[in-house]
């Protein structure tokens, strides 16, 4: 359970990210999939990350306090293309330091859209993060917007395309909506498993 959550600091370069030791759990996700809304909710603070109807809009790294014992890291969205080919590389670049440097990160959740069918983008992140052995969840957003058969049909798929992609086990999976809170309970527990074998 969330007691406190403040933010801390937001930086364009990894090396100023802070220097404490408190295990990290970063958020990620194509662009205006909703992981600022998602941090808020688990929060319970609409004002803690800011959120924007403007894909693209999260361009630094954010890191917010919670509890005064671990951080959720507020990362840039990938696969915006409304943005200069040099501004891609910037994010590309900021985002693969993070993941390559960070030693407090302990576990990372992709956020992908439930309403849409598996896209490349998605797929071939998820094949990076387990190709570099980095922990990861994924976490099925905005599931309000679907009917239970819509949403568990829609998952079907993203595990079938994993599986034929030669994942021999599924990561862990959440279902959740900002709007709602469903599966924020779900998602806390699980980092408070983590955080309790740390």
């Amino acid at each position: 359970m969330i007691h406190s959550a403040r933010f801390l600091v937001s930086n364009s370069t990894v090396d100023h990210c802070p220097k404490s030791s408190f295990p990290e759990y970063a958020f990620i996700g194509r662009s205006n999939v909703g992981k600022s809304s998602l941090i808020n909710a688990m929060a319970n603070n609409k004002k803690l990350a800011k959120t924007s109807g403007t894909p693209g809009k999260t361009k630094l790294i954010n890191h917010f306090l919670i509890n005064d014992a671990w951080c959720m890291v507020d990362l840039p969205g990938y696969g915006y293309a409304k943005i200069s080919k040099q501004e891609r590389n910037e994010l590309k670049k900021l985002i693969n330091g993070y993941f390559a440097k960070r030693k407090q990160l302990v576990n990372t959740f992709i956020l992908i859209d439930s309403r849409h069918k598996p896209q490349d983008i998605d797929i071939d992140f998820i094949n990076t993060m387990g190709a570099q052995k980095h922990p990861f969840s994924i976490v099925f957003t905005k599931i309000d917007k679907l009917s239970h058969g819509q949403r568990q049909n829609n998952i079907s798929v993203y595990k079938s395309q994993l599986l034929e992609r030669g994942w021999e086990c599924i990561p862990p999976l959440f279902e959740s909506s900002a709007k709602t809170g469903e599966g924020k309970k779900e998602i806390l527990s699980y980092i408070e498993s983590i955080n309790s074998n740390l």
